[in-house]
């Protein structure tokens, strides 16, 4: 994905209203009383009825909504039900901003949509398969992210409480049913026990005597490196607590097979989760990384970086070159391209002399292709007589690097303290 696009990462301390708009969506102007004033009357007559007709808006439909921008926005009706505190024929409606990403779907009240623009819009279908476009999901094939679309489109928990943080959620993520019909739920911060009710979870907390997550110190700046196979419940929660941000990964159902490196800020109340990231123990190909996470109050604060660049560093350690799991995310697209992009014109920089793109791989730890991805998107790799050769023009090279993001925090490789996983006998 070129360019990054609208989220809706709303996150709100506790005791924190949220913002939403009560505006009418077609507020009417005080009419002159004069002989158009008939007239009109008959034809906002006339379109009550038309819209009166139109309820309950049917689901597949399109029209305009408006978002929290105040501005209307193209949607299509995913879902609707029944309104709690409305008339037998006032619906609320889940809908799909057909120009934003799938995260900022959300439940709309009835005065939020323009009902004089409803569009009915019939799919096309080609050999019996219906054509959709799908962002972020390109390396999928088109029956699967159908039918992944299909049992995810509405998300089943929209707020969550983790510490002092509010956040709503982006995605669809599998729970045990007693949660279906529960919009909000309530995280212990240090165990990640999650509840339907508040007062639940101050009761836990009473107990609860964890400060930190339940594993061992890898990195002196917060970090730790958790065993899903010593911890699987605090492993598992943490699983669903990504896939509620996450809409490409599917749901981790064995956390045996995978380590969790959790990164942590500190105070004097204890450590509390940014941000992890989660690699298999034993992967069947290089991939150094499953999934990735940086929480939505914690975001564009480089913490995302750091952890794809202490990825790279444990597959240094241990001897081998590492790529992410596919498909990526499209923020995660973007933060990989920026990271390659940077590690390798540095590199380039520095050298100021030929250098081979196996060179580049052992020296990175990144696997041999996403270097040549990089640099061709850089327009940096040259075909000339049989071979592959690097752009090493030095105005070149610092130009396409000031373009690039800063590269957040630094590792401090002295204070790391781990050793590969060894499989137990």
């Amino acid at each position: 994905m070129a360019s990054r696009r609208k989220t809706r990462a709303r996150t709100r301390t506790r005791g924190e209203s949220s913002s939403r708009s009560n505006n009418p969506v077609n507020q009417k102007q005080k009419q002159p009383n004069d002989g158009t004033a008939s007239a009109n009357s008959l034809e906002d007559d006339s379109s009550k009825k038309k819209n009166a007709d139109a309820l309950p808006v049917n689901i597949g439909n399109h029209l305009l909504c408006r978002w929290k921008d105040g501005n209307y926005h193209l949607v299509k009706i995913i879902q609707q039900r029944k309104s709690i505190d409305g008339g037998p024929d006032n619906y609320e409606y889940y809908v799909h901003y057909t120009e934003f990403n799938r995260r900022l779907d959300e439940w709309v009240k009835l005065e939020q949509l323009d009902l004089n623009s409803i569009q009915t819009i019939v799919e096309e279908e080609v050999e019996g398969k219906l054509l959709f476009l799908f962002y972020g999901h390109e390396e999928l094939d088109p029956e699967h992210l159908h039918e992944h679309e299909r049992l995810t489109e509405v998300k089943n928990i929209e707020i969550i409480e983790l510490g002092r943080y509010e956040m709503d959620t982006w995605y669809f993520s599998p729970c045990d049913p007693e949660y279906n019909d529960c919009k909000k739920l309530f995280f212990c911060e240090f165990c990640l026990n999650f509840f339907k009710r508040k007062e639940r979870l101050q009761r836990h907390l009473i107990k609860c005597d964890l400060k930190h997550p339940p594993g061992n110190e890898i990195y002196r700046n917060g970090k730790l490196s958790v065993d899903g196979k010593k911890n699987p419940v605090y492993c598992a929660n943490l699983c669903f607590l990504a896939k509620l941000f996450l809409d490409h990964k599917t749901p981790c159902n064995d956390v045996n097979t995978f380590l969790f490196y959790i990164l942590c800020k500190c105070d004097d109340r204890g450590y509390h989760i940014v941000a992890y990231f989660s690699k298999e123990k034993n992967p069947e190909e290089a991939n150094n990384l499953a999934c990735i996470l940086t929480l939505p109050p914690y975001q564009k604060n480089g913490y995302g970086k750091f952890l794809i660049a202490f990825s790279y560093e444990l597959s240094k350690k241990e001897g081998k070159v590492g790529t992410p799991e596919r498909p990526l995310s499209d923020l995660g697209s973007l933060s990989y391209r920026g990271y390659w992009t940077r590690v390798i014109l540095d590199i380039l920089i520095k050298r100021k002399r030929t250098i081979s793109i196996k060179e580049l791989s052992e020296m990175t730890a990144i696997q041999i292709v996403d270097i040549m991805n990089t640099l061709r998107h850089l327009n940096l790799l040259q075909y000339k007589k049989g071979r592959h050769t690097i752009c090493l023009k030095t105005n070149v090279l610092h130009s396409h690097l000031k373009a690039t993001h800063p590269a957040g925090i630094e590792i401090d490789i002295t204070k790391l303290i781990w050793t590969p996983h060894t499989e137990e006998k």
